[in-house]
């Protein structure tokens, strides 16, 4: 679970899992996520569907599927973009969404390592955190 939220990523990274599969599908690795984080009706819809607070699409439907094995088991299917893309997808709703950060980490049951992890780092690379990710380091 320290990975938690993959759901991030996930949110735009779906996975198919075959059973005897080693790692997910990279059919969706060619997202662009910035055009995804940058409008706020996709992300949204994503972070509704993760929520089940509203409809999903196909892809929602299968990203919320399979993100529960994605956080279990920290992401050892995922391949490397698909990390990168967790990771880019998770900073980006730390930073700019925590009341959304906050409810996916309630709903997949977090421990918050993940965000002081990323808070952490923030920190030694001397990036300013704001006032909303600092109060919420502890979730």
């Amino acid at each position: 679970m320290n990975f938690i939220i993959i759901t991030s990523f996930v949110i735009f990274q779906i996975f198919i899992i075959n059973g005897e599969e080693t790692s997910y599908t990279n059919e969706f690795d060619g997202l662009d996520l910035h055009e995804i984080l940058t409008n706020n009706r996709l992300l949204t819809a994503y972070v509704n569907c993760l929520l089940e607070n509203g409809p999903c699409t196909p892809d929602g439907k299968e990203l919320k599927k399979n993100l529960p094995d994605a956080i279990d088991n920290g992401c050892k299917k995922c391949t490397q973009k698909q990390r990168e893309g967790a990771d880019e997808v998770m900073h980006y709703i730390i930073d700019n969404r925590p009341e959304d950060w906050t409810k996916l980490e309630d709903k997949y049951h977090s421990d918050g390592t993940y965000k002081r992890k990323y808070l952490a780092s923030k920190q030694v690379m001397g990036e300013p955190q704001d006032n909303n990710s600092t109060q919420n380091a502890a979730t």
